[in-house]
């Protein structure tokens, strides 16, 4: 793949070249696109599209990798893309429920408790992912009992 693509992938179309929280906004991109497309698919679609992103960013983000010359640069967004869509995995279509899956997976993403830790300490693209995807997880686990709680 040609080197401007893969950072024009990993970068989520520049946003991960915003000065302020680019990370947050790569989420924003994710909320917002969720949102445009979680009731004209299915489920399962759904979640078979975000393990393809999550596969294409570990290959994209391993390039983009070289060119950023640093372990996990802040300008490749598209882990913060996946783990968001990950933190939105079956989630009914709510404002509430997204906002809430957002703000549940910024926390862990930035806070990175425990296993999170351990995950951004792997070096590569699967580095830049896995610290994500499993903030992701943490945070779809956390959105889903307050959903029943509520429920």
């Amino acid at each position: 793949m040609r080197p401007k693509l893969s950072l024009w992938i990993a970068t989520c179309f520049n946003i991960g070249k915003l000065p302020l929280a680019p990370g947050t906004w790569g989420s924003v991109l994710a909320l917002l696109l969720w949102f445009t497309i979680i009731g004209s698919i299915r489920h399962i679609t759904f979640f078979f599209l975000t393990i393809i992103l999550f596969g294409l960013g570990v290959f994209i983000s391993t390039i983009a990798l070289r060119y950023f010359d640093q372990d996990d640069p802040q300008q490749i967004v598209i882990d913060e893309f996946v783990g968001q869509w990950i933190a939105l995995l079956f989630v009914q279509k709510s404002i509430v429920l997204g906002l809430t899956g957002f703000i549940l997976f910024r926390i862990f993403d930035i806070w990175k408790p425990w296993i999170i830790g351990k995950m951004d300490k792997i070096s590569g693209g699967w580095g830049v992912m896995l610290d994500d995807a499993v903030a992701g997880i943490i945070s779809l686990g956390l959105l889903h009992v307050f959903r029943m709680i509520l429920a």
